[in-house]
């Protein structure tokens, strides 16, 4: 299954790959850019045309205001350089990614930010039934509480994505176009000027990083005061928040992973990690594969995934994934990024 954010933010894509990094390298993601490293290569671009034409034929903009504001986009060779994947061979390592996030100072911002809105929290909660510390949690590790939310133009980072992808890994270009089109249909429509906000090196924005496309989508006026702002509305993006993880199959009341040891014959654990975060396995299903459930998971109602982090040199990290913690991975396709999310929830959770 394609994620529905292949890319994000937020440095999700970073923060999904930041288990394959040395630590401290995810502050890369959110310097400000270098301004010698860009350049107003798009006024005369071969596909400014094109991607003007398909502006007005799928969102009904305007060509001119698209080609305008297009060619005033700078190609970023940070932002080039930041997509890239890491370095082949890079040993994952799941207690360095955890300690990143699941630290002192975000947990106490965490609290603090829980208390300042907590009436936004609880309403998202009611509406759509994910846990409070979920949201403060995600909304935590994406920005730190909008300490980092990035300093990079969106238009400059989605028109050199679009333009401009760099060789050497999966092209995603086309992906990057349609977020580049969404970047303007949301500025078109909030009336905002498209040079102007500012985001990740992949384009995502906000306190929560929503990609453009997923502003459209999931982005929610919770505050009722007639915009979705999710860059200095806590309210709104609290309840986009809790509205994407709805929309992506959250369930009321489901946990999210049980403990579970995974089979001592590799090739049942091979069975049992195939499909990889998806639930796919009854819990009788696992239990026949070598799988040992704690009793609560053992009687859960639902289809479960053997979750594996690798932990550098030392024997990898197990749980039983239920369908809310495959939600959560809908935010960032990486089972460390859900599992650190959980984990910091539940520290949320105790210190409030």
């Amino acid at each position: 299954m394609v994620p529905p954010h292949p890319t994000r933010r937020t440095c999700a894509a970073a923060l999904a790959a930041a288990c394959l990094a040395p630590v401290g390298a995810l502050a890369s993601t959110r310097r400000r850019p270098d301004r010698a490293a860009v350049d107003p290569a798009y006024a005369h671009h071969p596909e400014l045309e094109g991607l003007a034409a398909m502006a007005e034929q799928r969102h009904g903009l305007d060509p001119a205001w698209v080609r305008a504001q297009v060619s005033q986009a700078r190609r970023s060779e940070a932002v080039r350089r930041l997509i890239m994947p890491p370095p082949a061979g890079t040993a994952r390592n799941w207690t360095a990614y955890r300690e990143r996030f699941v630290e002192g100072r975000r947990i106490a911002a965490g609290v603090a930010f829980w208390r300042e809105h907590a009436r936004w929290l609880a309403r998202a909660e009611a509406g759509h039934g994910v846990p409070a510390e979920i949201v403060v949690a995600i909304v935590g590790i994406e920005t730190f509480y909008g300490r980092m939310m990035g300093d990079f133009r969106a238009i400059d980072a989605l028109a050199t994505l679009s333009l401009d992808f760099p060789p050497g890994r999966r092209d995603r270009s086309a992906f990057f176009r349609d977020e580049l089109l969404a970047l303007l249909v949301w500025c078109r429509r909030e009336a905002l000027d498209p040079q102007e906000p500012r985001g990740s090196f992949a384009g995502a924005i906000g306190l929560p990083q929503f990609m453009p496309s997923s502003i459209l989508r999931f982005g929610v006026d919770f505050d009722a005061d007639g915009r979705i702002d999710l860059r200095s509305n806590p309210a709104d993006a609290i309840g986009s928040v809790a509205h994407y993880l709805a929309q992506f199959g959250w369930q009321r009341g489901m946990p999210t992973h049980f403990e579970v040891t995974a089979p001592a014959e590799p090739q049942d654990r091979a069975v049992l990690l195939a499909p990889d975060i998806v639930p796919t396995f009854s819990p009788a299903q696992m239990v026949e594969r070598g799988a040992r459930l704690a009793p609560a998971a053992a009687a859960h109602d639902g289809p479960l995934a053997l979750v594996e982090l690798e932990d550098g040199g030392r024997p990898p990290v197990h749980y039983a994934g239920t369908g809310n913690f495959y939600a959560v991975t809908r935010y960032n396709w990486s089972s460390y990024y859900a599992m650190a999310v959980i984990l910091l929830a539940e520290a949320l959770r105790a210190a409030a």
